[in-house]
């Protein structure tokens, strides 16, 4: 039986082993945890970093694998490429492309050449803040090179970006940071599939945040969050995207800030969304995104035929819980059967500890609700909401509630 090599063990991992399965490969998994929500569904675990690439080389090479591959997360794209280009293995994504779409001072760098709109920005590779240019604060600093928000953090001033500076300079594995000015306005997540030269527009869906003036930690992903002309628009800008990283063949995810009719991008990657957007994707289009990039990883070149707009109002809400350790989980079957929720995730298996509440990394659980009127849609929120549970080993309710504003 052929062999692949899957990095990251995260729930969204589980679609693309099932989907590897299905199709014959025995499904070798490496991550750093000891038991992974994806360890249940691979048929061997490695517990090693998806960011050790002499390590995933060996075990590429150890077990004969036809591919290695990831989805849905940014840094192990980067091991893919490399070990994929060492070893001669099929790949989608080059190692330079992968860098570019992978380091923030790449990429804000390629924007500005290519006249993409993005926020003001410097490239530090030191703690020295002395000549901050034309930056105005509040600023944004960012590692270059890190996964789900690690390290990104607001500040207002001199001393907060020096304290935060030197943290997201420790947190990178290249030692830069960008240092950039905030931009307030409507965040969007815009998901397309780029075939050859022609870029589809998917889904969108506006990221809604915790209540923290300093960290972007995102609770909520909300569709409809562009008009049809705004599609027209930002699909364009994805265009340009392709056009200056040469992208093609690839899922594609931008981050956008919309203000005042214009859209800034954030940060891009060459994959689809993580927090389970790939099941979003279907149930709002009918498109097996998962499906469609297993038919890329595995060589083909996929179409997206036709996209259906099932859902008027959808909403993917992530779970967060103050610190403890995960005993078991209380509601969710239910709250399904009651189609009050049409589909729930669980991130953490039971016996992870959780520590904090600052990235999509520390994300217990999700479930996504449809509705017909907005007003079903908070309704069936506030349920949930209301009847759902996280249980810690002292038999205490750790989820976080009434995190969201139905107003």
């Amino acid at each position: 039986m052929k062999s692949v090599l899957v990095l990251g063990g995260g729930f969204d991992q589980i679609a693309l082993i099932n989907e590897l399965k299905t199709r014959g490969y025995r499904t070798i998994l490496a991550d750093y945890l000891s038991n992974p929500p994806a360890k249940q569904c691979a048929d061997y675990h490695y517990q090693i970093s998806t960011l050790d690439v002499q390590s995933i080389k060996i075990i590429a090479e150890k077990e004969r694998v036809c591919f290695v591959c990831t989805a849905c997360t940014d840094q192990a794209l980067l091991t893919v490429a490399k070990v994929s280009e060492d070893l001669k293995l099929p790949t989608y994504i080059s190692y330079k492309t992968a860098l570019d779409v992978t380091n923030k001072c790449y990429m804000k760098a390629q924007l500005t050449k290519y006249n993409v709109l993005t926020s003001k920005y410097m490239s530090k590779n030191n703690e020295n803040i002395d000549n901050l240019g034309e930056l105005q604060f509040p600023l944004v600093v960012k590692p270059a090179d890190c996964n789900s928000s690690k390290g990104v953090k607001k500040v207002y001033d001199k001393d907060q970006l020096r304290l935060c500076l030197k943290e997201a300079l420790s947190m990178s594995r290249s030692k830069t940071a960008i240092v950039e000015e905030f931009v307030r306005g409507k965040e969007i997540s815009a998901d397309f599939y780029v075939e050859e030269d022609k870029v589809v527009f998917l889904s969108a869906t506006s990221s809604v945040k915790i209540n923290n003036d300093k960290i972007f930690t995102i609770v909520q992903s909300f569709y409809p969050a562009v008009s049809s002309s705004q599609e027209i628009e930002i699909t364009n800008i994805a265009k340009s995207i392709c056009k200056a990283f040469n992208l093609k063949n690839t899922p594609l995810l931008i981050q956008f800030l919309e203000q005042e009719g214009k859209f800034y991008v954030i940060e891009f990657s060459a994959r689809m969304g993580g927090g389970t957007k790939y099941k979003l994707i279907q149930t709002l289009t009918d498109v097996n995104i998962m499906s469609k990039y297993v038919d890329l990883i595995l060589g083909d070149k996929p179409k997206i035929e036709s996209i259906a707009r099932n859902v008027k109002y959808a909403s993917l809400t992530y779970i967060y819980c103050s610190p403890g350790r995960i005993r078991n989980y209380i509601g969710f079957t239910d709250l399904m059967a009651e189609s009050v929720i049409s589909d729930y995730f669980f991130y953490k298996t039971p016996g992870m500890e959780i520590t904090k509440v600052e990235t999509s990394s520390d994300r217990a659980a999700g479930y996504l609700i449809t509705a017909e009127t907005l007003t079903d849609l908070y309704n069936k929120e506030k349920k949930a909401d209301s009847k759902l549970a996280i249980i810690n080993e002292c038999g205490e309710d750790m989820m976080l509630h009434n995190v969201l504003n139905y107003e």
